[in-house]
Protein backbone atom coordinates (compact mmCIF):
# COMPACT_ATOMS: atom_id res chain seq x y z
CA UNK A 1 0.00 0.00 0.00
CA UNK A 2 1.23 3.87 -0.42
CA UNK A 3 2.39 5.53 2.27
CA UNK A 4 -0.56 7.62 3.63
CA UNK A 5 -1.24 11.05 2.87
CA UNK A 6 -3.03 13.82 4.96
CA UNK A 7 -6.25 12.61 4.37
CA UNK A 8 -8.95 9.48 4.21
CA UNK A 9 -7.92 5.84 3.64
CA UNK A 10 -10.38 4.16 1.55
CA UNK A 11 -11.68 0.45 0.90
CA UNK A 12 -13.68 -0.25 -1.67
CA UNK A 13 -14.75 -3.68 -1.61
CA UNK A 14 -14.81 -6.07 -4.62
CA UNK A 15 -16.43 -9.23 -4.02
CA UNK A 16 -19.25 -11.67 -4.79
CA UNK A 17 -21.67 -12.16 -2.32
CA UNK A 18 -23.36 -15.69 -1.23
CA UNK A 19 -25.77 -14.68 -3.96
CA UNK A 20 -29.15 -15.28 -2.09
CA UNK A 21 -28.53 -16.30 1.24
CA UNK A 22 -28.25 -12.92 3.27
CA UNK A 23 -26.72 -14.32 6.37
CA UNK A 24 -23.76 -15.55 4.54
CA UNK A 25 -23.16 -12.13 2.38
CA UNK A 26 -23.69 -10.57 5.69
CA UNK A 27 -20.63 -12.70 7.01
CA UNK A 28 -18.36 -11.98 4.00
CA UNK A 29 -19.12 -7.94 4.77
CA UNK A 30 -18.15 -8.55 8.15
CA UNK A 31 -14.85 -10.64 7.08
CA UNK A 32 -14.40 -7.38 4.60
CA UNK A 33 -14.99 -4.91 7.39
CA UNK A 34 -12.89 -6.54 9.59
CA UNK A 35 -9.90 -6.36 6.99
CA UNK A 36 -10.04 -2.56 5.91
CA UNK A 37 -9.88 -2.07 9.44
CA UNK A 38 -6.66 -4.08 9.49
CA UNK A 39 -5.54 -2.05 6.85
CA UNK A 40 -5.91 1.02 8.26
CA UNK A 41 -9.19 2.18 6.51
CA UNK A 42 -11.12 5.23 7.45
CA UNK A 43 -14.40 4.36 5.04
CA UNK A 44 -15.06 0.78 3.80
CA UNK A 45 -17.40 1.07 0.30
CA UNK A 46 -19.52 -1.78 -1.16
CA UNK A 47 -21.35 -2.55 -4.46
CA UNK A 48 -25.42 -1.64 -5.29
CA UNK A 49 -27.38 -4.40 -3.06
CA UNK A 50 -24.47 -6.57 -2.46
CA UNK A 51 -26.77 -8.01 0.54
CA UNK A 52 -27.44 -10.53 -0.86
CA UNK A 53 -26.99 -9.64 -4.45
CA UNK A 54 -27.88 -8.30 -7.91
CA UNK A 55 -30.89 -9.86 -9.50
CA UNK A 56 -28.43 -11.31 -12.32
CA UNK A 57 -31.52 -13.30 -13.92
CA UNK A 58 -34.09 -10.09 -15.45
CA UNK A 59 -32.02 -9.79 -18.50
CA UNK A 60 -31.65 -12.97 -19.46
CA UNK A 61 -34.93 -14.34 -18.50
CA UNK A 62 -38.84 -13.82 -19.40
CA UNK A 63 -38.66 -11.45 -16.48
CA UNK A 64 -41.96 -9.70 -17.09
CA UNK A 65 -44.29 -12.90 -17.04
CA UNK A 66 -45.69 -11.94 -14.40
CA UNK A 67 -47.94 -15.34 -14.22
CA UNK A 68 -44.90 -17.58 -14.60
CA UNK A 69 -44.21 -19.72 -11.70
CA UNK A 70 -40.95 -19.85 -11.63
CA UNK A 71 -40.40 -15.97 -11.57
CA UNK A 72 -42.89 -15.66 -9.26
CA UNK A 73 -40.53 -17.71 -7.55
CA UNK A 74 -37.27 -16.06 -7.99
CA UNK A 75 -39.28 -13.07 -7.05
CA UNK A 76 -39.97 -15.02 -3.29
CA UNK A 77 -36.74 -15.84 -3.13
CA UNK A 78 -35.09 -12.38 -3.44
CA UNK A 79 -37.82 -10.91 -0.96
CA UNK A 80 -36.95 -13.48 1.88
CA UNK A 81 -33.91 -12.40 1.52
CA UNK A 82 -33.77 -9.42 1.72
CA UNK A 83 -33.12 -7.04 4.85
CA UNK A 84 -34.40 -5.12 7.10
CA UNK A 85 -32.04 -2.58 8.69
CA UNK A 86 -33.10 -1.97 11.62
CA UNK A 87 -33.55 -6.32 12.32
CA UNK A 88 -31.28 -8.23 14.40
CA UNK A 89 -29.77 -9.61 11.22
CA UNK A 90 -27.81 -6.67 10.15
CA UNK A 91 -27.20 -5.20 13.41
CA UNK A 92 -24.32 -7.76 12.89
CA UNK A 93 -22.99 -5.21 9.95
CA UNK A 94 -23.68 -2.07 12.30
CA UNK A 95 -21.42 -3.42 15.30
CA UNK A 96 -18.64 -5.21 12.86
CA UNK A 97 -18.57 -1.31 11.92
CA UNK A 98 -18.55 0.05 15.32
CA UNK A 99 -15.81 -1.86 16.48
CA UNK A 100 -13.74 -1.18 13.41
CA UNK A 101 -14.29 2.53 13.97
CA UNK A 102 -14.56 3.39 10.20
CA UNK A 103 -17.28 4.44 8.31
CA UNK A 104 -19.55 2.19 6.04
CA UNK A 105 -21.73 2.38 3.11
CA UNK A 106 -23.20 -1.40 2.34
CA UNK A 107 -25.59 -1.97 -0.41
CA UNK A 108 -28.70 -3.75 0.44
CA UNK A 109 -32.36 -5.33 -0.95
CA UNK A 110 -34.25 -3.24 1.72
CA UNK A 111 -37.11 -5.21 2.38
CA UNK A 112 -40.30 -2.53 2.30
CA UNK A 113 -42.75 -2.12 5.61
CA UNK A 114 -45.24 -3.62 3.76
CA UNK A 115 -42.71 -7.16 3.46
CA UNK A 116 -43.95 -7.17 -0.25
CA UNK A 117 -41.52 -5.05 -1.68
CA UNK A 118 -38.23 -4.34 -1.69
CA UNK A 119 -36.00 -1.30 -2.86
CA UNK A 120 -32.17 -0.88 -3.63
CA UNK A 121 -30.80 0.92 -0.90
CA UNK A 122 -27.20 1.93 -0.10
CA UNK A 123 -26.93 2.02 4.58
CA UNK A 124 -24.59 4.87 5.81
CA UNK A 125 -22.71 3.50 8.98
CA UNK A 126 -21.08 5.61 11.53
CA UNK A 127 -19.07 4.02 13.96
CA UNK A 128 -20.61 5.93 16.85
CA UNK A 129 -24.04 6.86 15.67
CA UNK A 130 -24.57 3.51 13.81
CA UNK A 131 -27.12 3.92 10.38
CA UNK A 132 -27.55 7.28 9.95
CA UNK A 133 -28.58 7.23 6.60
CA UNK A 134 -30.21 4.67 4.25
CA UNK A 135 -30.41 5.89 0.81
CA UNK A 136 -33.25 4.21 -1.81
CA UNK A 137 -32.64 4.10 -5.39
CA UNK A 138 -35.23 6.87 -7.00
CA UNK A 139 -35.14 4.84 -9.80
CA UNK A 140 -34.29 1.62 -10.34
CA UNK A 141 -32.93 1.05 -14.17
CA UNK A 142 -34.94 -0.74 -17.03
CA UNK A 143 -36.07 -4.43 -16.00
CA UNK A 144 -34.28 -3.58 -12.45
CA UNK A 145 -38.23 -2.26 -12.39
CA UNK A 146 -39.92 -5.86 -12.08
CA UNK A 147 -38.36 -6.07 -8.63
CA UNK A 148 -37.46 -2.49 -6.99
CA UNK A 149 -39.96 -0.05 -5.32
CA UNK A 150 -38.94 3.30 -6.61
CA UNK A 151 -37.15 5.14 -3.59
CA UNK A 152 -37.15 8.74 -2.36
CA UNK A 153 -34.99 11.86 -1.37
CA UNK A 154 -34.98 11.44 2.01
CA UNK A 155 -31.14 10.05 1.68
CA UNK A 156 -29.85 12.54 -0.59
CA UNK A 157 -27.72 13.81 2.09
CA UNK A 158 -24.35 13.74 3.35
CA UNK A 159 -22.53 12.82 5.98
CA UNK A 160 -19.19 13.53 8.14
CA UNK A 161 -16.39 11.34 9.34
CA UNK A 162 -13.23 12.22 10.29
CA UNK A 163 -13.60 15.86 9.26
CA UNK A 164 -14.41 14.39 5.23
CA UNK A 165 -17.77 15.34 3.86
CA UNK A 166 -19.49 12.00 2.45
CA UNK A 167 -21.85 11.30 -0.22
CA UNK A 168 -23.32 8.44 -2.05
CA UNK A 169 -25.39 7.15 -5.36
CA UNK A 170 -26.48 3.73 -6.62
CA UNK A 171 -26.00 3.12 -9.95
CA UNK A 172 -27.52 5.05 -13.16
CA UNK A 173 -28.16 7.71 -10.74
CA UNK A 174 -24.78 9.06 -11.01
CA UNK A 175 -26.10 9.73 -14.53
CA UNK A 176 -28.72 11.62 -13.22
CA UNK A 177 -27.33 15.80 -13.39
CA UNK A 178 -29.74 16.81 -10.54
CA UNK A 179 -29.21 13.52 -8.41
CA UNK A 180 -25.13 14.71 -8.49
CA UNK A 181 -26.41 18.22 -8.14
CA UNK A 182 -27.78 17.60 -5.02
CA UNK A 183 -24.66 16.06 -3.46
CA UNK A 184 -22.64 18.63 -4.90
CA UNK A 185 -24.50 20.96 -2.82
CA UNK A 186 -24.77 18.48 0.38
CA UNK A 187 -20.74 19.77 0.30
CA UNK A 188 -19.18 16.41 -1.10
CA UNK A 189 -15.46 15.72 -0.94
CA UNK A 190 -15.77 12.19 -1.12
CA UNK A 191 -18.26 10.07 -3.36
CA UNK A 192 -19.25 6.77 -4.01
CA UNK A 193 -20.79 5.34 -7.10
CA UNK A 194 -21.92 2.07 -6.21
CA UNK A 195 -23.10 -1.01 -8.77
CA UNK A 196 -23.77 -4.11 -9.73
CA UNK A 197 -20.28 -4.28 -11.51
CA UNK A 198 -18.88 -3.91 -14.86
CA UNK A 199 -16.00 -1.82 -16.34
CA UNK A 200 -18.03 -0.73 -19.13
CA UNK A 201 -20.45 0.93 -16.25
CA UNK A 202 -17.77 3.23 -14.18
CA UNK A 203 -14.72 4.01 -16.21
CA UNK A 204 -16.23 6.84 -18.19
CA UNK A 205 -18.80 8.59 -15.40
CA UNK A 206 -16.36 7.71 -12.30
CA UNK A 207 -13.97 10.30 -13.94
CA UNK A 208 -16.68 12.74 -15.33
CA UNK A 209 -18.21 13.10 -11.79
CA UNK A 210 -15.16 13.61 -10.17
CA UNK A 211 -13.90 16.44 -12.77
CA UNK A 212 -16.97 18.09 -12.71
CA UNK A 213 -17.77 17.79 -9.20
CA UNK A 214 -14.10 18.70 -8.12
CA UNK A 215 -14.14 15.65 -5.55
CA UNK A 216 -12.89 11.87 -5.57
CA UNK A 217 -15.05 9.29 -6.64
CA UNK A 218 -14.92 5.79 -5.20
CA UNK A 219 -17.22 3.42 -8.14
CA UNK A 220 -17.65 -0.21 -6.19
CA UNK A 221 -18.91 -3.24 -8.25
CA UNK A 222 -18.93 -6.83 -7.41
CA UNK A 223 -18.45 -10.06 -9.39
CA UNK A 224 -20.82 -12.17 -10.48
CA UNK A 225 -20.78 -15.33 -12.85
CA UNK A 226 -23.39 -18.02 -13.33
CA UNK A 227 -21.29 -20.41 -11.02
CA UNK A 228 -22.46 -18.12 -8.33
CA UNK A 229 -26.23 -18.97 -8.90
CA UNK A 230 -27.73 -21.69 -6.10
CA UNK A 231 -28.39 -24.93 -8.48
CA UNK A 232 -31.93 -24.94 -6.16
CA UNK A 233 -32.75 -21.75 -7.82
CA UNK A 234 -36.19 -21.71 -9.54
CA UNK A 235 -34.64 -20.15 -12.39
CA UNK A 236 -31.17 -21.82 -12.49
CA UNK A 237 -31.92 -23.77 -15.47
CA UNK A 238 -32.61 -20.49 -17.99
CA UNK A 239 -28.82 -19.30 -17.06
CA UNK A 240 -26.37 -21.38 -18.85
CA UNK A 241 -23.12 -21.95 -17.42
CA UNK A 242 -20.22 -20.30 -17.88
CA UNK A 243 -21.51 -16.65 -18.23
CA UNK A 244 -20.23 -14.10 -16.95
CA UNK A 245 -22.74 -11.68 -15.72
CA UNK A 246 -20.53 -8.70 -14.11
CA UNK A 247 -16.52 -8.30 -14.13
CA UNK A 248 -16.57 -5.82 -11.18
CA UNK A 249 -14.81 -2.23 -12.21
CA UNK A 250 -14.50 -0.91 -9.08
CA UNK A 251 -12.05 2.41 -9.49
CA UNK A 252 -11.37 5.96 -7.95
CA UNK A 253 -10.66 9.08 -9.60
CA UNK A 254 -10.01 12.13 -7.89
CA UNK A 255 -11.31 15.85 -8.48
CA UNK A 256 -8.51 16.54 -11.53
CA UNK A 257 -10.54 13.82 -13.25
CA UNK A 258 -6.92 11.46 -13.00
CA UNK A 259 -7.25 7.56 -11.97
CA UNK A 260 -6.50 6.95 -8.80
CA UNK A 261 -7.13 3.59 -9.04
CA UNK A 262 -8.23 2.34 -12.53
CA UNK A 263 -10.70 -0.09 -12.72
CA UNK A 264 -10.23 -3.69 -11.17
CA UNK A 265 -11.17 -6.25 -14.01
CA UNK A 266 -12.72 -9.92 -12.86
CA UNK A 267 -10.82 -10.12 -9.67
CA UNK A 268 -11.75 -9.76 -6.35
CA UNK A 269 -10.06 -7.77 -3.25
CA UNK A 270 -9.86 -4.46 -1.61
CA UNK A 271 -8.83 -1.70 -4.01
CA UNK A 272 -7.29 0.81 -1.61
CA UNK A 273 -6.36 4.48 -1.75
CA UNK A 274 -5.00 7.40 0.06
CA UNK A 275 -6.88 10.81 -0.65
CA UNK A 276 -5.40 14.10 -0.22
CA UNK A 277 -8.58 15.64 0.91
CA UNK A 278 -6.89 19.23 0.51
CA UNK A 279 -6.81 18.34 -3.30
CA UNK A 280 -10.51 19.37 -3.70
CA UNK A 281 -10.04 22.73 -2.42
CA UNK A 282 -7.27 23.49 -4.74
CA UNK A 283 -9.17 21.45 -7.83
CA UNK A 284 -12.30 23.84 -6.65
CA UNK A 285 -9.88 27.06 -7.03
CA UNK A 286 -11.34 27.83 -10.83
CA UNK A 287 -14.26 25.83 -10.30
CA UNK A 288 -16.86 25.03 -7.95
CA UNK A 289 -20.25 23.91 -9.35
CA UNK A 290 -21.71 24.66 -5.87
CA UNK A 291 -20.23 27.29 -5.06
CA UNK A 292 -18.63 30.16 -7.14
CA UNK A 293 -19.29 28.58 -10.15
CA UNK A 294 -23.30 28.51 -9.91
CA UNK A 295 -25.72 31.22 -10.22
CA UNK A 296 -28.05 30.12 -7.73
CA UNK A 297 -30.19 33.31 -9.08
CA UNK A 298 -31.01 32.13 -11.99
CA UNK A 299 -30.96 28.09 -11.67
CA UNK A 300 -32.42 26.53 -8.59
CA UNK A 301 -32.34 22.84 -7.37
CA UNK A 302 -35.27 22.00 -5.16
CA UNK A 303 -34.61 18.47 -3.39
CA UNK A 304 -38.20 16.96 -1.44
CA UNK A 305 -36.10 14.87 1.59
CA UNK A 306 -38.96 13.73 3.05
CA UNK A 307 -39.48 9.82 3.37
CA UNK A 308 -42.48 8.14 1.43
CA UNK A 309 -43.78 5.40 2.40
CA UNK A 310 -47.54 3.71 1.58
CA UNK A 311 -49.88 4.46 4.54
Amino acid sequence: MPARLNGMRVAAVQATPAFLDREGTIAIVVDRIVEAAAGGADLVVFPEVFVPGYPVWLDRTHSSAWEDPDQQAAFATYLDQSVDVYGPEFEVVVDAVRHAGLFAYVGVVERSASRGSVYCSLVAIDPIEGIVGVHRKLKPTYTERLVWADGDGAGLVAHDHEGVRLTALNCWENWMPLARAAMYAAGSQVHVAAWPGSVGLTEDITRFIAKEGRLFVVSVGAVYRSEHVPDDFSLRGLLPDGERYHNGGTCIAGPNGAWVAEPLRNEVGIVWADLDIDEVGRQRQNFDPAGHYSRPDVLRLDVDRSRTTAP
